[in-house]
């Protein structure tokens, strides 16, 4: 009898020793998030006010812990007043960020820092890896955000992009995703402005691939653009398979001229 309790002491105590990221990595725990992806135009909003502050209040009033962003200036010009917005967002929000910039242009007039415009993460958890790769172009130039982030102990693949203007851009860009996506492990997930509608052929590539699942699929008057009788659903959260969610939701703003979405996601381990 008193090995069996020294054994069950001796068992209450390995259990007891492991972190919470122990168990998120290795024993079954759920971790659950709330993410958003918002078109942020850069900060300025149906009264063609630039408001960094507004957009803040978006993200924080919904309680989105991980955000992909598009439309981003950085150091861009008088529309946005020379801001870094990506750090001025993380700074209000008290996360963490990471940008992509795809345009990369002179500095204007006195200004000391080159005039960049493209996408940004941010995340309440910390970013432990981080990538901008270009995507084959027509026009303006395009890119995916790669990034990990440690949720908890759970490291997340998030993928983050703003595609092309035309169905033949789109198309090459969602298979260079895919490809890029294809090297990496669940969990994923993908955040973007597709400048695409889900009856497309680019979007049907993508869900076709089956690394990723359309989380707003199921969702009547999911339309994100434009903000007044928004007609066109072209604003996306997707996941990889392992992952499920739940309380997806079209936030209704005059921040941007794009609605943002937000949703929970929760991972498997």
């Amino acid at each position: 009898m008193k090995k069996i309790i020294v054994f069950s002491f001796l068992s209450m105590f390995i259990l007891l020793s492991f972190s919470p990221d122990t168990l998120a990595n290795g024993y079954g725990k759920q971790v659950s998030v709330d993410v958003m992806s918002y078109n942020i135009y850069h900060g300025v909003g149906e009264d063609e006010e630039l408001n960094l502050e507004r957009i803040a209040n978006v993200i924080r009033d919904a309680d989105a812990e991980i955000i992909g962003l598009q439309e981003v200036d950085r150091y861009y010009g008088e529309r946005s007043d020379f801001q870094d917005q990506t750090k001025e967002l993380a700074d209000l929000l008290g996360y963490h960020y990471t940008y992509g910039a795809n345009l990369e242009l002179e500095p204007e007039g006195n200004q000391e820092h080159n005039r960049q415009y493209g996408n940004a993460i941010l995340s309440k958890y910390p970013i432990i890896e981080s990538e901008n790769i270009a995507l084959t172009s027509e026009g303006e130039q395009r890119g995916v955000q790669q990034t990990k982030i440690n949720i908890r102990g759970v490291h997340v693949n998030v993928y983050n992009t703003h595609l092309g203007l035309d169905e033949e851009s789109r198309t090459t860009q969602i298979g260079e995703i895919l490809r890029l996506a294809s090297q990496t492990h669940s969990p994923k997930l993908l955040f973007g402005d597709l400048n695409t509608e889900p009856t497309s052929p680019e979007y049907k590539k993508l869900i076709a691939a089956d690394q990723f699942k359309d989380i707003f699929s199921d969702i009547e008057n999911a339309e994100t653009f434009p903000i007044n009788n928004p007609e066109k659903r072209i604003d996306y959260i997707f996941a990889s398979p392992d992952v499920t969610f739940n309380d997806q939701e079209v936030i209704q703003s005059n921040a941007s001229d794009h609605l943002p979405i937000r949703s929970n996601v929760t991972f498997h381990r």
